[in-house]
């Protein structure tokens, strides 16, 4: 999918004791200050809350008691509510961006970069399944935050395809249109096959499979169904080819004619009397 790095947000106050943040870091990615750790803490807590309660409901007290610091430290970083939200959604966006530039890394292929690329949208989106949730809702509440998600993604992702265009890896097509269409295919994927089945009660055995996705070393396509990420790339695969496939001709080809001028010879005009 994308293929953007994203910037490092700014260094945060350093003030509180080191806690370990509950994701993994990647073993390239630089040590953080304590400031930075703790700034780490309430934006995941607040991904917790805004993405279980909504942006309404939510509240600087219950994010800082799923964080674990006083409400004093939350104003040491953000201001408002509003400003820790708009300020998770940009950091969601650049994790996934940083996600999907860590797992296509190094690749020249564009149906590679494509594989890999959406393998880690759809594990990310496994992890993360809030933000949907918390990007429908900046709509609403920040739609500069909400555009500036999606455009920061489209724009490298373009950006990629534009490169394997002029490498004759992909046809020459409009790359924004291009880069926008697979976006939107690869956020229903998910929103079918692993959103819907963690929200819905009655999806149990969904639910575990798609925890036990997110919480192992399984291959990744397995956080979709496999025919659902196979139908995936076998569709990318022909709609980003070079060139049509020689059995594909186009209307004209075909026949060698356009349809008129075969309705012609199908049906000549009867003889005058």
């Amino acid at each position: 999918m994308m293929d953007e790095t994203a910037q490092v947000q700014p260094s945060a106050p350093e003030n509180e004791r080191a806690t370990p943040a509950r994701e993994k870091e990647s073993l390239s990615t630089p040590a953080l200050s304590r400031g930075e750790i703790t700034r780490q803490r309430i934006l995941e807590a607040a991904e917790a809350v805004f993405g279980e309660l909504g942006y309404y409901e939510a509240s600087i007290s219950e994010i800082t008691r799923r964080a674990g610091v006083a409400q004093g430290t939350f104003y040491i970083y953000f201001r408002t509510k509003r400003d820790i939200f708009v300020e998770l959604v940009r950091d969601l966006g650049r994790r996934l961006r940083e996600a999907s530039a860590a797992a296509t890394a190094g690749l020249t292929d564009r149906l590679e970069i494509e594989r890999q690329g959406f393998i880690a949208f759809f594990r990310f989106a496994a992890a993360h399944c809030s933000i949907y949730r918390i990007v429908e809702e900046a709509e609403r509440v920040a739609p500069e935050a909400a555009q500036e998600y999606y455009q920061s993604i489209s724009r490298g992702y373009a950006r990629g395809l534009r490169a394997a265009m002029e490498a004759g890896q992909v046809r020459p097509m409009d790359a924004e249109t291009l880069a926008y269409a697979l976006m939107g295919i690869g956020h229903f994927l998910a929103l079918r096959w692993i959103v819907w089945p963690q929200l819905s009660a009655t999806a149990g055995p969904a639910v575990e499979a798609s925890a036990a996705a997110r919480q192992s070393d399984q291959s990744a396509e397995q956080v979709l169904p496999p025919q659902v990420f196979e139908t995936l790339m076998e569709f990318i695969t022909h709609g980003l080819a070079p060139t049509l496939p020689s059995s594909s001709p186009s209307t004209r080809d075909r026949a060698g004619s356009s349809p008129a001028e075969r309705g012609q010879e199908a049906n000549p005009p009867e003889p005058q009397p």
